[in-house]
């Protein structure tokens, strides 16, 4: 016999997705208890200590960026108070080196409205010739009509990118200097290996949307600083009660409808209960598969099917300055990314005042590589550094290590859109989120916050409290 409805939330998972979601209805009045099963917040994108031959380090696990288009990303940056810790570009500017060729190009905009901002940038890109840029201009006004039209149509995503760009007039070497520069680090894949329309909707919004909608901000602090503490003292302060080091184990609903969460926490695993009316799901995708109970979804099968794919990152301490610029981005070598992280680290110079530097290698596609030993690694990427970065040459490095995200994102592929389940399921005060679900963007900080907002929403909704959006989307 069922009664009033249970007026609390749980939220399963504290990565983005499973903070944005806890602090949407606790900002609703919704009283909410948010459950993680590290000692720490912030899903994939955290940071940790590290004590090696360059002294201690604040690393993050992978270097993250967003961009202006990313709205609910920086709603979340403005709602715990880090806006300018992680402040955007200006301009969209973004060097690009050819270490085969030893020339740099830019790729930024100009002081004109979208689409023309990007022509006088790419009329000048010396890593394309002059008809390989005027395809690439024909490609990209005709991608801006697929956006137009719907990137999430099922016959879009059945297709592959790359074939539509070979279609499209695309050069193998117009595909390597352009298209995969922005797609792989964005989509974290390549475009034989991208869903047509997930590709469509990110290089529209990106790109072709609005002038400023490419300009890329990163962290200036450790994400750890950012996804963990300062969105444990906002979520705090909200009233959120966040439990660490806790497990779900079963969802099960109650004769009174309510949910039940069996939670086993602390390293003893000690086991506990939890009840509420409301439940948001923000976990990994077969996690999510585990809890779920029968009939949540029609076909909770389509959850394991959604694949993943890996990102590596290659961390390197020098004894000198060997990059001159915040990033670079890199063609005619493995290499991909480079970013410059000495500040963030707390990187302190040699002894006698001698400058270090600490840079970050982010290898997005990295199937190849994800599991090869840190010794084959060193081996096959100090010399692509040393061909990119002239001053890498005669410095020494101070050390050298390894991290690894093996299902840093869901796979991208071709048919994936079918797959990625709504944040509605159909059990009554159960929803879903997490950057894997329908949100019509990639696996990217963006997607995930978006997901725990549209969660909260649909929750809000529910239960007869204001839900509106709290972010606008990019023009």
């Amino acid at each position: 016999m069922s009664g009033a409805p249970d007026p609390r939330a749980v939220v399963v998972g504290g990565g983005l997705a499973g903070t944005a979601a806890a602090l949407r209805l606790a900002d609703a009045g919704v009283a909410t208890t948010l459950v993680e099963s590290r000692p720490r917040l912030g899903g994939l994108a955290f940071s940790f200590r590290r004590s090696g031959a360059a002294g201690e380090l604040t690393v993050d696990n992978g270097h993250h960026v967003h961009l202006r288009c990313c709205t609910a990303y920086r709603w979340f940056l403005e709602r715990i108070g880090a806006s300018a810790l992680a402040p955007l570009q200006p301009r969209l500017d973004i060097p690009v080196h050819d270490a085969a060729r030893g020339r740099t190009g830019r790729l930024r905009r100009a002081a004109l409205p979208a689409p023309l901002h990007l022509g006088p940038s790419l009329a000048r890109y010396p890593h394309l010739s002059p008809a390989e840029r005027l395809r690439v201009g024909r490609a990209a006004l005709a991608l801006g009509r697929l956006g137009r039209v719907d990137p999430s149509d099922p016959a879009l995503d059945a297709q592959d990118f790359g074939s539509w760009l070979r279609r499209h007039g695309q050069s193998p070497r117009a595909v390597r200097a352009l298209w995969d520069l922005v797609g792989v680090a964005t989509l974290n894949a390549r475009a034989p290996d991208v869903s047509l329309g997930l590709a469509a909707m990110v290089l529209t919004t990106g790109l072709l949307s609005e002038p400023g909608a490419a300009d890329i901000g990163w962290s200036r602090v450790p994400l750890g600083h950012l996804h963990d503490t300062l969105a444990a003292a906002v979520l705090e302060k909200a009233g959120v009660r966040v439990v660490r080091q806790g497990r779900a184990r079963e969802l099960a609903r109650e004769p009174d409808g309510a949910w039940r969460i069996a939670v086993d926490t602390g390293a003893r695993r000690t086991g506990r209960t939890l009840r509420a009316g409301t439940v948001v799901l923000a976990v990994p995708q077969r996690e999510a598969h585990r809890l779920l109970p029968e009939g949540a979804l029609e076909e909770p099968e389509r959850l394991l099917r959604i694949g993943d794919a890996p990102i590596l990152n290659v961390h390197v301490v020098y004894d000198r300055k060997v990059l001159h610029r915040p990033f670079l981005a890199a063609l005619g070598t493995p290499v991909q990314w480079v970013f410059d992280r000495t500040a963030a680290s707390g990187l302190r110079g040699e002894p006698g005042g001698a400058a270090s530097q600490y840079v970050a290698v982010s290898q997005s596609a990295a199937q190849d590589e994800i599991d090869l030993p840190v010794a084959a690694l060193r081996d096959r990427y100090l010399p692509e550094l040393a061909r990119l970065l002239p001053a890498a040459r005669e410095a020494k490095v101070r050390d050298f290590f390894v991290t690894r995200e093996r299902t840093a994102t869901f796979a991208p592929v071709p048919g994936v859109g079918r797959l990625r389940p709504a944040a509605r399921t159909g059990a009554p005060g159960l929803w879903l989120a997490g950057a894997w679900t329908a949100t019509g963007w990639p696996a990217t900080m963006e997607g995930a916050v978006r997901s725990g907002l549209t969660a909260a929403r649909e929750a809000l909704a529910a239960l007869g409290r204001p839900h509106d959006d709290v972010f606008q989307e990019a023009a």
